[in-house]
């Protein structure tokens, strides 16, 4: 599973701080954005950390997505969550799943919205809607 190794991912604040532990523990480099002092900080400049960083931002938040359509941006490539109330161990275990499935995506650029029944895969960059 060597794509565990080199997947590194930027878990926004919506997301349990401890679930950034349990994925470098399993082996995907993890950091929460509290981690590095931008818990305040808007999502452009987390997206802007994550595109220097060359990590896949992992969030509850849709405003990313909007923000990559906007920008026209090829990177980074988001996972946006949208399943409430996920615990770390649950949210440690489905990022390790999307991640198995759409790794090929998440390098080339994707926008990934994960539903309780289904996974929604949109290359980058994206077009806004007229």
């Amino acid at each position: 599973m060597s794509y565990l190794v080199t997947m590194k991912l930027l878990l926004d604040q919506d997301l349990p701080r401890s679930a950034a532990a349990l994925l470098c523990d399993a082996g995907i480099e993890t950091v929460h954005v509290s981690e590095i002092g931008m818990s305040e900080a808007e999502d452009a400049e987390i997206i802007q950390r994550a595109r220097e960083e060359e990590r896949v931002v992992a969030t509850l938040d849709a405003d990313f997505h909007t923000l990559l359509a906007l920008d026209e941006a090829t990177s980074p490539s988001v996972i946006r969550i949208r399943i409430e109330r996920l615990r770390a161990q649950a949210l440690t275990d489905l990022l390790r799943m999307v991640i198995a499935e759409c790794e090929e995506e998440l390098r080339q650029g994707a926008a990934i919205t994960v539903e309780p029944s289904r996974i929604r895969i949109r290359r980058l960059p994206l077009v806004p809607n007229m």
